[in-house]
């Protein structure tokens, strides 16, 4: 099942529960701010998510999946991967 469009997996997301997040798929405003560009960039292309984009994995889904702070070393992208693959 896809939970977002950059393979965060919003059932194991900290935010969830905490900041009553239903995830990028279900909204059209994220809490942490006005856009989410790797969901923008995701739905102006009509896509589920960024696995099944031509340019996955690009410089703006490595930077969300590397960042420093808020990053997953890249596990994000693996999942996007995996639902790509599951969707063929």
């Amino acid at each position: 099942m896809i939970e977002s469009r950059c393979g965060c997996l919003c059932s194991q997301c900290e935010y969830r529960e905490l900041m009553n997040c239903a995830g990028c798929i279900n909204f059209s405003k994220p809490f942490w701010g006005e856009s989410c560009p790797v969901k923008s960039c995701c739905e102006g292309r009509k896509l589920d998510n960024c696995g099944l984009c031509a340019d996955f994995p690009c410089e703006l889904l490595n930077q969300f999946a590397y960042d420093k702070e808020q990053g997953d070393g890249g596990k994000r992208i693996e999942t996007c991967r995996e639902w790509a693959t599951s969707r063929n």
